[in-house]
């Protein structure tokens, strides 16, 4: 979360309503309610092809909705996207820069685009190449970058005429951790300087940096609400966590229980998702007798703490159905 709470009393910075895409007979997003206050970090939570990067697109002008309607930073988007160029920033999932160029040859010209001249030039870029770190790259070729530098290179373009809506399409999708965990410090130092993020990502742990969430599964949004309200959903599949020396054995055992559902090997443990309508408590005590019968070992067996990744998958199959 955010240092800052988002201001809920204010106007919101993005605001889209029944929003919808299609292409021919294909609904890519499915009239889709967004609301992002300012200082809030919101992500759109998702597999690849549930609809985030069309989404997106929408929001910020790119694509035109087949129905729906879009506020950004106070501008209809759909009438007059262009009005709100000056006013929000945009990283692309793939590099979209040029690599021929160099780092500060880059935000150079993205300065210049955004009409940013003179001592104001120059100031933004000096804010940008030190705030980013990206000091002692700015003379090298921007196609030569790593990575995680090629995102930092992609930010500061975004963030150089200092918008009001920032959006982040997988920001770090293919970077090393060191690099995701740099990545979403600087989201929650521009969130907390007022700036409203919209994120996509198909990562469960960077889902829960967000104040707020919207799962996506095939273009619509199946679940919302903050990380912790998320979290305390009732799933109905149990799930039971199992520390043992022997887990490999009750691996073995698992696999033929008519209960079972899922075995996830998890931390040394085994998470056993158990079929809806099963009993954990009665489970419990089968596996507890398993255990007595075969000489096994059991050093603890409990009901599972849900994990997002295991509300996510709920709601999926939930949807399915």
């Amino acid at each position: 979360m955010s240092a800052l709470k988002p201001d809920v009393d204010a106007t919101p910075v993005i605001l889209a309503e029944n929003l919808t895409r299609r292409f021919g007979d294909f609904t890519a997003v499915d009239h889709i309610h967004i609301t992002v206050q300012p200082g809030e970090v919101f992500g759109l939570l998702g597999a690849n092809g549930a609809g985030k990067t069309t989404a997106i697109r929408m929001l910020c002008g790119m694509l035109p909705p087949t129905a729906g309607w879009i506020r950004v930073a106070d501008v209809d988007m759909v009438r007059h996207a262009r009005r709100a160029r000056g006013l929000i920033g945009y990283v692309a999932q793939r590099f979209s820069l040029y690599g021929d160029l160099t780092v500060l040859e880059n935000l150079k010209l993205q300065a210049g685009l955004y009409g940013l001249t003179g001592a104001r030039q120059r100031e933004r870029l000096e804010w940008a190449l030190a705030h980013l770190e990206l000091i002692d790259r700015k003379d090298a070729m921007a196609e030569a970058l790593p990575l995680g530098y090629k995102r930092r290179l992609a930010l500061a373009a975004a963030l150089l005429h200092e918008p009001r809506v920032l959006f982040l399409d997988e920001p770090t999708s293919g970077v090393d951790p060191i690099a995701r965990q740099r990545f979403w410090e600087l989201i929650y130092e521009l969130a907390d300087g007022g700036i409203g993020i919209l994120v996509t990502t198909h990562y469960m742990d960077e889902a829960l940096f967000c104040d707020r969430l919207s799962l996506m599964q095939a273009g619509r949004i199946v679940a919302e609400g903050t990380p912790d309200e998320l979290l305390r959903r009732p799933l109905p599949t149990p799930i039971l966590e199992l520390d043992s020396p022997d887990a490999v054995a009750f691996e073995q055992l698992a696999q033929t229980w008519p209960e079972t559902r899922e075995i996830i090997p998890h931390a040394g443990q085994l998470r056993i998702r158990l079929h809806a309508g099963t009993e954990a408590s009665a489970m419990t005590a089968k596996i507890w007798a398993m255990a007595a019968e075969r000489g096994l070992t059991v050093g603890a067996l409990h009901p599972a703490a849900p994990e997002l990744e295991d509300v996510f998958v709920a709601v999926l199959e939930e949807n399915e159905t």
